[in-house]
């Protein structure tokens, strides 16, 4: 671990590790990533095995015979518990079962009879990464971290593949580095007791879409109350996100029922028409234990807000840099308030709700119902009628999509009723992005489509996982951010367990024309009020995003002046800078710059340790 990420400030909610085999060779490797504000765990040899900065209150060890276990995260087990499964160890494909069963939030590293085994979470909000440094295999929660110790420089391709808006699965999950391996959400790597080889071990597939709403809110209102618990269970004061919509109202009341005391947060939105403020004062009306602060809506940062003054250290681009004011403008009053931790309603919207492309196979097993359904989201979401027939009657695999996407990259953004039906958003490329780029975008389009499938044959299940990854890729950062302004976040719709037991629900129960959330208003009756039940639409923030361009355009033209991705013949910079002059230009609204401007920031705030 470099100097430049001992030195940047770590406390709960920021741990960052690296992991060593239990050798000599690799005790010489670890000693290179011990720094002045570092911390190691020893094997029972004494030789390093995770190096890295935690809190205390963020590790749960254990040691028994051959066996050593580590979770580093959030998870409610204690030591004598883990000492306990250590005991019984016999092999690490037995913790496959452990890492289905533990609630929470965590990475689980295990070593045994020389062996290595490292895993993130299902939901990729913790991820891992792997590297051959000096000839020794080191695993890392971080893949800057690996990179930095190579020296390894971005891949050019790779950054024009993140100019794609959106990039596919599963383009948005490789390292920026090519000496840096990203192991997928639902593998385990497995280190050889050579300290060199290394395998990916599948541990987590999604369930069956199968089970009733009936039968399944009893199952998510007890995932997302232990979600909630495994945060709250040591009391003091946390803070919520009380927008007024379904899921930050959710996690507050379940908040209030634990030992802690909890403060509420509402940001009222700028446009007249927002109703989030009306919501959140009906929730906290039922909410007498819960100090409930209301923010000035004028206060409020704009999307767009102090993009150049980022400086977080960031392991990818991320489009969360666009709304990282927004995030992280409230904690520290929240800290004076004497906050530890602050909980988000972030992936209610992911798990609680699902695609609409279940239907292109509902339409072909069930006709009438589906047909039925159909008109009803054709009415609400205004798709016309030929075009939701052509994407209904597209029966392309996920590698042909994707073979086709590449050769459509510069196409106008097609109709929203192709993205709901079809695979996802077929990705583009815009005006400002080179020949060059657009080349690199199409190979490693091309390359995945012939190596890789969908995370699942039915598409919709596919578009459910790839959206809860997309946005763990996000919430991951702001995570960083948030720990770095001194209040941790946490999200607990995005635990593996809530997630399991939503996509376990009937598709055809799960979204509906003629129903708002019907999941999470059913598992959260007789915890959330009906009043705020009754709730049937969120808000938009189209006039903060439509403002903030308007008011940083300055900014924006300043960002691309000396810009470090026209310096690598990625963008053109001139077409940039006049966008940036122009921006109540059309298009504009649907953040086609989101993913320039996230890449543009990244490789500015890349470390001097990155850069020659």
């Amino acid at each position: 671990m470099t100097e430049l990420h001992a030195s940047a400030g770590t406390g709960p909610g920021d741990a960052h590790f690296t992991v060593f085999t239990d050798r000599e060779d690799a005790a010489a490797v670890a000693r290179s990533f011990a720094h002045p504000g570092t911390r190691t765990l020893k094997h029972p040899s004494g030789r390093p095995w995770l190096v890295g900065q935690w809190d205390d209150q963020e590790i749960v060890t254990a040691h028994a015979g051959p066996a050593s276990l580590a979770v580093l995260g959030c998870c409610p087990i204690d030591a004598t518990e883990l000492e306990r499964r250590a005991g019984r160890l016999r092999d690490l494909a037995e913790l496959d079962t452990l890492a289905r069963t533990l609630p929470g939030s965590f990475h689980l590293v295990a070593a045994l009879d020389g062996q290595l085994r490292v895993q993130g979470t299902a939901s990729g909000l913790r991820l891992v990464f792997h590297a051959a440094v000096d000839g020794v295999r080191v695993a890392a929660s971080r893949a800057d971290v690996l990179a930095d110790a190579l020296g390894a420089q971005p891949d050019e391709e790779q950054l024009a593949v993140r100019l794609l808006w959106p990039a596919p699965y599963p383009l948005f999950e490789t390292s920026l580095w090519r000496e840096v391996t990203a192991v997928a959400p639902e593998d385990a790597l497995i280190v050889g007791a050579d300290g060199r080889s290394a395998r990916h071990s599948r541990w987590w597939s999604p369930p069956e879409p199968v089970r009733t709403l009936t039968d399944s809110a009893p199952l998510v209102r007890q995932a997302l109350a232990q979600a909630v618990d495994a945060r709250t269970r040591q009391g003091g004061v946390v803070s919520c996100d009380l927008s007024g919509g379904l899921d930050s109202t959710s996690i507050c009341f379940l908040a209030d029922r634990s030992a802690a005391r909890v403060v509420a947060s509402t940001w009222p939105g700028r446009d007249p028409a927002d109703t989030d403020l009306y919501w959140a004062q009906q929730a906290a009306k039922h909410l007498p234990d819960v100090e409930h602060v209301v923010w000035d809506a004028d206060a409020s940062p704009l999307v767009y807000d102090d993009l150049l003054s980022i400086d977080d250290l960031l392991d990818e681009p991320t489009i969360g840099v666009m709304d990282r004011s927004r995030v992280l403008h409230h904690l520290p009053a929240m800290a004076e308030r004497g906050s530890r931790l602050h909980l988000t309603g972030i992936g209610g919207d992911h798990v609680a709700w699902c695609s609409e492309a279940y239907y292109h196979r509902l339409l072909r097993t069930r006709p009438p119902f589906a047909l039925r359904q159909l008109r009803g989201f054709r009415a609400l979401w205004q798709w016309p009628l030929g075009a939701t027939v052509r994407a209904l009657a597209d029966a392309r695999p996920y590698g042909k999509w994707l073979e086709d996407s590449s050769g459509h990259l510069r196409d106008p953004i097609p109709a929203t009723v192709t993205t709901s039906l079809g695979w996802g958003m077929p990705p583009r490329l815009f005006d400002w992005v080179t020949p060059d780029a657009e080349r690199m975008a199409q190979r490693a389009l091309r390359e995945a489509a012939a190596t890789t499938g969908p995370l699942h044959p039915d598409r919709g299940l596919h578009a459910d996982l790839e959206q809860i990854r997309a946005c763990t890729r996000i919430v991951r950062q702001w995570d960083r951010m948030a720990a770095r302004v001194g209040v941790p976040m946490a999200s607990p719709f995005l635990d593996d367990r809530v997630i399991e037991a939503s996509l376990a629900v009937r598709p055809n129960e799960r979204v509906s024309p003629w129903e708002y959330k019907p999941l999470l208003t059913a598992a959260m009756r007789g915890i959330v009020p009906e009043e705020c039940l009754r709730r049937t639409n969120k808000a938009a923030a189209s006039m903060d995003a439509a403002e903030g361009l308007r008011r940083h355009r300055a900014d924006l033209l300043a960002l691309w002046e000396d810009s470090r991705l026209e310096q690598l013949g990625l963008v053109d910079g001139k077409a940039l800078r006049h966008l940036a002059q122009r921006p109540s230009s059309p298009g504009l609204r649907e953040a086609i710059l989101y993913s320039t401007i996230a890449a543009e920031v990244w490789l500015r705030g890349l470390s001097p340790a990155r850069t020659r």
